[in-house]
Formats: C-alpha cells, structure tokens, sequence
C-alpha cells in the first residue's frame, strides 16, 4: 500500500483555506494511489493557534470546518490534526476521516509547556490510543511531543499497532533535525514499529517550521528525508508494515538551513498578514546588507524599498556600498539626508543642553530621526518596516528605542553578530550580491567620527559565546568564567544583558532560529535585584 504525507504551509485561523489545501493534497495522494495520508499537528488551524484556543466559538467554527472536509473525503483516509472540545475539555487532536465520516479521533497525551509552548494553558491530556486499520495494516497516532518521552508510542503499541504516524509542529533552530531522529529512534528501540513524523513548514510570527518530515522502518533506519522549508508531497511505499527505501535528501549546512529560515519567516509574515511589501534602512553595514538580501530573496526585488539615510558621520564608502547592493538586488532605493533634521533638533534642544558635550544622546536622535523617515514611508505605502539589528546588538542594548529599533519584523533579532557574516558570505555563494567591503570592513553603527562597534563592546567572538552561554544554556557568569573567558568581559555582558531586558520586550517579533530567542521562550523580569554577576 502507499501512504502519503502532506508536508504543508498552513495559516493560523484561516479554517476555510487550510481545509482547502488538505483536500486538493488529499486530491492528489489519492490519485497517485495512496490509501493513507497524514498532515501536520493541528493542521485545521494553523499552528500554534495561541489564544484562540480559548474562544467557544473558534472551537465550534473548528468543528464545522472538520465534518465540511470530512464530507468530501472518499476513498482515502486522511489523518488531520485539529483541536476538540469534548465534554467541557479542549484537546490536541488528530482524527481520522474516510469515506464522508469522521471515524475516530486520537487526544495528544504528552502536552509542552517549555521553551515557546504553551500547550498546558489549553489543553488537557489525552489517556487512550487511536488506532485504525487500512489495508490489513493497524496505524497508530501520536502528536509531536508524545514522540519525545516514553509512554504514548508504547500504548499504541498495546493497542496493536503496526505501524506509527506522528503528526507534528516542530519549530527549527539550528540542529534540530538531530534531535528529532534521536527521538524518534528511542521509541522505534522500545517498540519495534516503523514511525512517520510528518512536520509543518512555514513561518508564523517568531517561529518558522521547517518540514523536514522522514520515515524511518523499524530498526530505525532512515528510508525516506522530504526537503526542509518546502511544500510538498511524498508517497511513501509500504510492504506488509515496513516502509520501502526512498529518496533521502541530505541535510542542509548550518548557514543554508538559518538563512533559508529567515527568508521563509519573512516571506510568510509579509505576505500571510497582506503587507504589499517591506521597506528597510540601508545604512552601507553588514546587518542591513544581509537583511536587504534575505528581503528581496523572500518577497521579491519588486516589492522592497532600501533607504539610505546619510548623515554627516556617514562614509563615503558606506553610501557607495549601499547602492551598488541595491543596484545588484534592483531593487527601489531613495537616499534621504538627515543631516538638515538632525541640526534642527539641536537647534530646538540647544538651551535645554546648554554647553552639554556630544554623546549618546545625539547619536540616539540620529537613530531616532531615521527610524521616523522608515516609518512615515510604511505609513504612505503600507510596507512594513524590516529592522535590521542582529542578536549581539540587541542583547547587550546596542540598539536604539524608537530608532533602528522601530519597525513592525526584527529580521536578524535571533541571528549573533558572528552567524551575520557566515550568512553574508553564504549568499555570495550563491551569487555575489553584498560588496566585499561590506563584508571585511570593521562594524561601525557611524553615529559619530571614527566609530567603530568595538569601541563599547568587547570582540563578537567573545561576546556571542559569553551571550550564548548565558542566554542560550543559563551558565551562570562563574561558569562561563570558568570556560576561560575573561571575568571583566563576562561581568560586562552579563550586566548588559540583563539592564537592556526593557528595551527587548518593546522589540519588533523576529524569525526563531537558536534554541533560544528573545521571544517567548525567554522570560526574563525587567524590574529585578537579583544581579548574578555579583555572585
């Protein structure tokens, strides 16, 4: 027999069109001979459908949605993932639909509630399995994290299961297909069956699901690898209960699989919330360059806008670089000087600063007039602005409020400063967009003269690893001293880190890609005593 896994994209909330898109894959699996197919967790609504979870009627819109596509499903078995109220509880579900009937549903037994799930706010366990048989062979269900922990694949086991579908919404971050294999392969060693995991793909708000669905047999042999960040469907052949070997695509190197994350998130927030396209500061540096790359790589060259916006402190090189790059992206690209607007600000603010000397204040205003300009273009055009800062920056607070913070998608919010240049360099493998120069020249955010970031930081090698250690892995600052890092660096990091937490929550959501963001899976109190580096 064949069965037929839908690696689909899928919207949050838009219950019309997602049943939609499983019933035409549901189309073509049955057309290409498949008895069984098997879609995402909670496939129906999109994932993770966060609040709405606790509406009455998004529950009762999801069961009309449900028993409309079961209606139309002859002469396959689809398995869908969708949330169910039963009896005053809400649960994880997936059911099973053939032949214009929903036959059985299966509750998810083992709910997340760390790093960006929240599953325990809204759902309830499930206890009992659901298997179903077709074609003399018994499929058994589990969701996502039951895969993880023992337990849930052990009883379908019981119930007599030979084979195990896995329905799932795993987000990416760097290595997670590891992971994901080593899971699966613990319960393949526990109960003998061959497993399924069909993964969701695209991108919803912070978070990008990759795909990357597979098949192992039953001694946890990999048979079958879909490509990562695509749609697709994939016939999978089944001999007795065994699935046969089939095409196994490799895994991508770090910097393909991040950037094509970050592009899919981009592309995915734009146009799922009806942006008509981005515009972004193109300042002649290494941030706004990648940002501008992954924009035009994720929308198209037609629907960006890069802005330059020169000041007095600016390089000449700075403004040569940033056109050559639009010029090699092609796409739309104004320059609008500041420098006008700047001296008219400390006109105004001339008696109140009296003879004060030039610092941070000016530079801020600087940040803050171009974060303005960005604005006032999204306000007349309806493109959102894409932020350009990276990790490293916000994390230690070398960002401005209202400035080149400002903007409505942090593209590069989850991406350390030293992942920007491998990235940078990537894609010039791929086609030379973003000026050597760019690249090899030291970071300067040229709020002043001879700005250079290193001023006020120490080296991103060493501040991306003492970032990680600390925001990443939760090392406290003597046990990241303790790996050889300088103590004077990591009490600065540190110090940093957790003083600028109150410009972070104000930040714009950005795409997901370490195993921990600044988003919600870190949630950090910005009123706080407690001061780790003075342990």
């Amino acid at each position: 027999m064949k069965i037929a896994i839908a690696q689909i994209n899928c919207t949050v909330g838009d219950l019309a069109g997602n049943a939609a898109k499983i019933l035409d894959y549901a189309e073509q699996a049955k057309a290409a001979g498949a008895q069984v197919m098997v879609t995402p967790e909670l496939s129906l609504t999109g994932y993770p459908p966060e609040d709405l979870l606790l509406r009455e009627g998004f529950y009762e819109a999801c069961d009309q949605a449900l028993f409309g596509l079961a209606r139309k499903i002859q002469g396959i078995t689809l398995v869908i993932g969708h949330p169910q109220q039963v009896d005053g509880q809400r649960y994880n579900a997936a059911s099973v639909l053939r032949d214009g009937k929903v036959v059985s549903s299966y509750h998810k037994q083992k709910l997340p509630n760390h790093s960006v799930f929240d599953e325990v706010r809204y759902f309830s366990p499930g206890t009992e399995p659901c298997v179903f048989e077709a074609d003399g062979i018994k499929f058994g269900i589990n969701i996502c994290a039951d895969i993880w922990e023992e337990g849930a694949a052990a009883c379908a086991l019981k119930a007599n299961a030979d084979v195990l579908l896995v329905l799932n919404a795993s987000p990416y971050h760097m290595n997670k297909q590891v992971s994901r294999y080593q899971a699966v392969r613990e319960r393949i060693g526990e109960c003998g069956f061959p497993v399924f995991y069909v993964n969701l793909v695209g991108g919803q708000d912070e978070l990008v699901f990759d795909g990357a669905s597979f098949v192992m047999d039953g001694a946890g042999a990999l048979v079958h690898q879909l490509p990562a960040f695509e749609e697709m469907l994939r016939i999978v052949e089944l001999e007795k209960d065994q699935p046969q070997q089939g095409e196994v695509i490799p895994q991508l190197p770090i910097e393909a699989s991040v950037y094509k994350a970050l592009c899919l998130g981009v592309q995915d927030y734009v146009m799922k919330n009806g942006f008509p396209g981005v515009v972004l500061g193109l300042s002649g540096g290494i941030d706004s360059a990648l940002t501008l790359a992954i924009a035009v790589d994720a929308v198209g060259a037609e629907r960006v806008q890069a802005v330059m916006m020169p000041s007095e402190f600016t390089a000449d090189i700075s403004l040569q670089d940033a056109q050559i790059m639009a010029d090699r992206m092609q796409v739309r690209y104004s320059e609008l000087p500041i420098k006008l607007a700047f001296d008219s600000f400390l006109r105004t603010l001339s008696e109140e600063f009296d003879d004060l000397p030039f610092d941070t204040t000016e530079e801020n205003i600087q940040a803050r007039i171009r974060g303005t300009l960005l604005m006032a273009l999204s306000n007349k055009y309806g493109s959102i602005v894409l932020t350009t800062g990276n990790k490293s920056e916000m994390a230690v607070g070398y960002a401005t409020l209202y400035g080149d913070m400002a903007g409505g998608f942090a593209v590069l919010k989850d991406v350390p400063k030293t992942l920007v240049y491998r990235l940078a360099r990537y894609r010039n493998s791929l086609g030379e967009v973003i000026p050597e120069r760019v690249i090899t020249r030291a970071p300067s955010a040229e709020l002043r003269h001879n700005q250079t970031d290193q001023d006020a930081l120490p080296p991103y090698e060493i501040l991306d690893a003492i970032m990680e250690a600390y925001v990443e892995h939760d090392l406290c600052p003597h046990d990241i001293i303790a790996h050889g890092y300088a103590e004077e660096d990591v009490r600065r990091v540190v110090k940093l880190i957790d003083k600028n937490e109150f410009k972070r929550r104000q930040a714009p959501v950005g795409v997901r890609v370490t195993p921990r963001g600044f988003g919600k899976d870190r949630r950090y109190p910005i009123t706080s005593k407690y001061r780790p580096w003075l342990e």
